[in-house]
């Protein structure tokens, strides 16, 4: 199965078999309100009066829609996946809200959040979660946790914002194509360009990999976590290699660290209770270097 297979709902019609069991459900499109009933893992008093759930303007009149909930700093920021929205963080959020101030947000085109158009690319994206974060008046120092397409995104914000960077945790984000877009599968180049009719955040994944990887460099002497998927012996040649291949995002800190696990590439669902465990871990060494 390709790498692509794992991570982009935008090959479902070819791969659905595959697809089913590593990316989440998809959220349907709804009006943006404030709810007035609490979530479904039902926060306690103190918990409701700290959230903030609503759509904030990012450009264009454009807005994306954000949950934030919990207090303290540093805030956790979460990243999803490719075509995932803050659904796919929903136990992680509520662990980790426990902790600190955290927010979890709807990319263009995704969930709750304005539909967009274009071809957009790394800076679209990073410019958009800037934007939202000063709209929604959403404090720093941030913790960035992503998971999967979302640690490229991640990645270009901190490179971009470093001051307001406090620490990292990339799960199995894998390396960008390198030879991209010559040398990748036909499908997986259609699959994934901008313009194909499924392609709801119209991102041009390949390019905004590359763009991530070839620009990854250190953000500062912060707390880092990369956590990276052992594929087993019956996995593609690029998984193979995955937690080899994932050390090149070690360069973000001399402080960064590599966790491997051998769960499925959905770590967030698959293992949450890991996630908010390392999650934690990097929280506190913020903390205990400001």
């Amino acid at each position: 199965m390709h790498r692509f297979m794992f991570r982009i709902p935008l090959l479902v019609a070819a791969v659905a078999l595959g697809l089913a069991a590593c990316v989440p459900a998809t959220e349907s499109p709804a009006a943006t309100q404030v709810p007035t009933q609490a979530p479904k893992d039902a926060p306690t008093a103190t918990e409701i009066s700290q959230m903030v759930i609503g759509s904030f303007e990012v450009s264009d009149g454009r807005s994306l829609h954000v949950m934030c909930q919990g207090e303290g700093s540093p805030t956790v920021i979460f990243e999803a996946g490719d075509d995932a929205g803050k659904e796919q963080w929903s136990t992680v959020q509520s662990g980790i809200s426990t902790l600190t101030r955290t927010c979890a947000y709807d990319r263009g085109g995704i969930g709750q959040s304005d539909l967009v158009s274009g071809c957009r690319q790394l800076p679209d994206l990073v410019n958009d979660l800037a934007r939202l974060l000063e709209s929604a008046q959403v404090p720093g120092p941030y913790v960035l946790v992503s998971t999967s397409g979302g640690g490229y995104i991640a990645a270009g914000f901190a490179a971009t914002h470093r001051d307001e960077i406090a620490g990292m945790v990339l799960i199995d984000t894998m390396r960008a194509f390198l030879s991209a877009p010559s040398g990748v599968p036909v499908d997986v180049v259609e699959g994934t360009a901008c313009n194909n009719p499924n392609n709801r955040e119209r991102r041009d994944y390949l390019q905004v990999e590359a763009d991530a990887w070839n620009n990854r460099a250190e953000i500062g002497d912060i707390p880092v976590t990369i956590i990276t998927v052992k594929y087993g012996v019956d996995a593609e040649p690029e998984e193979l290699i995955n937690v080899e291949s994932q050390q090149g995002w070690l360069i973000l800190s001399p402080r960064a660290t590599q966790v491997v696990v051998e769960t499925g590439h959905n770590v967030v669902r698959e293992d949450p209770a890991l996630v908010i465990e390392e999650i934690t871990k990097v929280v506190e060494a913020a903390r205990s270097n400001p």
